[in-house]
């Protein structure tokens, strides 16, 4: 297939609409299922070049869920606690394949953002992972392959229209890469960086202990920021992203909205948010809502009288931000990647709020010695990679 022709582009009025090779050689892809869209090609592309490279760091299977050129989530398949087979909602699926346990994570860090996601998975799609799949609310997936069991659970989603795409695990795109924007065409070459160990080596901070895991989890983080719509900041935590911050002007701003969703990931693993006493019944989707709304400040929407009762089988206690802070002060390790240097300590400040330890950026501000006195004051350690990594 050289080219495919889409329904329409970013925007219905925005036709005609296709995918072609430039040099009129054959498409790298296969469409199994559905009818992909503009956008769901755009996530697809993006996902399956972070969840290729995340495979090659990591020496594990490796998933992302992409949402608007952007990923939500993206993780290796290590094995999953049962605290967070809980609250990814798949502790009713038993014991989960690698594949499986690296989307289940990539999903489950922001369910949120992750609603409608386009799913990229560096392996073959196996059945654990395809009945995972088929439960949550998503536009489709790219892999390098099905297995027959897999291809046929996800040709029956969405009454047989959900989107499955298979990519050649084989293919190399040309070394230049073009994309036009008012008419005029722009060229450069790709990014094509090896992000690996030997990228943090250089660790500015006093403290200089960074552990193998760290190490993987800066990878990650890294490797995310790759592929995630710049000014972008992501952290870390056990071989998963836990809050990613994308398209934001501001770096702080980046930080805080990617602190802000790592607070809420670890937030839903308190007791007090685990034992929420929900009717039976109700819906996945408005079970995520009224988590988020209960651990943030519109408490009240969902404990109001006439609300709650609709939600939870009793009233639950407010979860107070003293009770919040407290659970917060337990997380620790955390890792923190910047496609850009931080130009201000506040950052640093910010991210010790979410139990960052670890801490890789470029470098390169006028004022890296307070960024570095910051980290310091903390105990954290810091590499300078010296390149940035954004992506438009």
């Amino acid at each position: 297939m050289k080219e495919l022709e889409l329904k329409y582009g970013c925007n219905p009025n925005q036709k005609p609409s296709r995918i072609y090779m430039a040099d009129g050689g054959d498409l790298p892809i296969t469409v199994l299922n559905g009818k992909p869209g503009y956008i769901n090609f755009l996530d697809a592309f993006n996902g399956w070049q972070l969840v290729s490279e995340l495979k090659k760091a990591s020496g594990l299977p490796a998933a992302t869920s992409f949402k608007h050129v952007s990923p939500a989530g993206a993780a290796v398949g290590l094995p999953l606690t049962d605290t967070l087979a809980k609250i990814y909602w798949v502790d009713d699926l038993g014991e989960l394949s690698p594949l499986a346990c690296a989307y289940a994570r990539a999903r489950g860090a922001d369910r949120m953002s992750s609603f409608g996601d386009f799913i990229s998975l560096s392996d073959v799609c196996d059945a654990d992972t395809a009945r995972l799949i088929k439960r949550e609310v998503s536009d489709g997936v790219i892999a390098p392959g099905y297995t027959d069991e897999a291809l046929g659970i996800l040709k029956a989603k969405k009454n047989g229209n959900y989107n499955v795409i298979q990519i050649d695990a084989d293919y190399v795109p040309e070394p230049l890469e073009h994309k036009d924007v008012f008419g005029i065409t722009f060229e450069q070459g790709r990014n094509e960086l090896k992000i690996d160990d030997e990228f943090f080596a250089n660790i500015v901070t006093d403290n200089k202990e960074l552990t193998d895991q760290a190490k993987i989890d800066l990878a990650i983080s890294m490797i995310t920021l790759k592929y995630t719509q710049s000014n972008s900041v992501c952290y870390v935590k056990d071989g998963q992203a836990i809050g990613i911050g994308a398209g934001q002007q501001s770096r702080i701003h980046c930080t805080r909205l990617a602190g802000t969703k790592a607070d809420n990931w670890w937030l839903r693993q308190s007791p007090q948010v685990m034992n929420l006493p929900f009717v039976d019944g109700i819906r996945r989707a408005d079970r995520d809502n009224a988590i988020d709304l209960y651990i943030g400040e519109d408490y009240m929407d969902v404990l109001a009288d006439g609300a709650w009762e609709n939600i939870f089988k009793e009233k639950p206690e407010v979860f107070t931000r003293e009770a919040k802070r407290e659970w917060l002060d337990k997380m620790e390790n955390v890792a923190l990647g910047s496609d850009a240097f931080f130009p201000f300590g506040d950052n640093i400040e910010r991210a010790h709020k979410s139990g960052v330890k670890y801490v890789a950026q470029p470098g390169g501000s006028v004022r890296d010695d307070h960024v570095i006195a910051a980290c310091n004051k903390y105990g954290m350690v810091m590499s300078f990679t010296g390149l940035r990594l954004f992506h438009h």
